[in-house]
């Protein structure tokens, strides 16, 4: 990466989906590799996660934006209102934020968040939430230090295959 300066953030158009998809997956077997003593993460084909990625471009559910060093996208982030049960309407929720593990640490996810902390704040949404892994250290301090805070009484296990994860809900305020 030449510079932070060099990034830059737009909504996702149907080509990138490929590279979203892509990105997903290897950045989630990254991040669950040390979760996982190093065993391999059962994660849905390319092609799966493609077709999910094509159809919220296409539909704006969740909104897509790619963060881009040139023409490489390095980034995703999708964001839209809560999926949880009961919560109003002026609840947001990060779906997914990943980026590549060579931009790790290069303001690269901060980027992707104030992009999708600006979409939330134009739909009418006043706080913002987003589910993560309980094990994994890295995304729980990114989201921490940018404002979240975690809502101890949500965790819950969600089932990957034969893997079983803790999640937490973190939440804060758009204002």
């Amino acid at each position: 990466m030449s510079s932070t300066t060099s990034i830059k953030v737009r909504p996702a158009t149907l080509r990138d989906a490929k590279a979203i998809a892509e990105l997903h997956n290897s950045t989630a077997q990254e991040t669950f590799k040390s979760l996982l003593s190093n065993r391999s993460m059962p994660l849905p084909p390319v092609e799966k996660r493609l077709t999910f990625w094509r159809e919220a471009i296409t539909y704006s559910e969740p909104q897509v934006y790619v963060a881009l060093d040139e023409d490489k996208v390095i980034g995703f982030v999708g964001f839209d209102r809560s999926r949880d049960k009961g919560t109003p309407p002026t609840m947001g929720e990060i779906w997914a934020l990943y980026v590549a593990p060579s931009y790790w640490g290069k303001g690269v996810g901060l980027t992707l968040w104030d992009a999708a902390r600006e979409g939330l704040q134009e739909e009418g949404c006043t706080h913002v939430s987003i589910w993560l892994p309980l094990a994994s250290e890295r995304a729980l301090r990114f989201h921490e230090l940018a404002g979240f805070k975690r809502e101890l009484n949500t965790a819950k296990t969600v089932s990957l295959g034969t893997f079983k994860i803790e999640e937490i809900r973190l939440k804060r305020g758009l204002g």
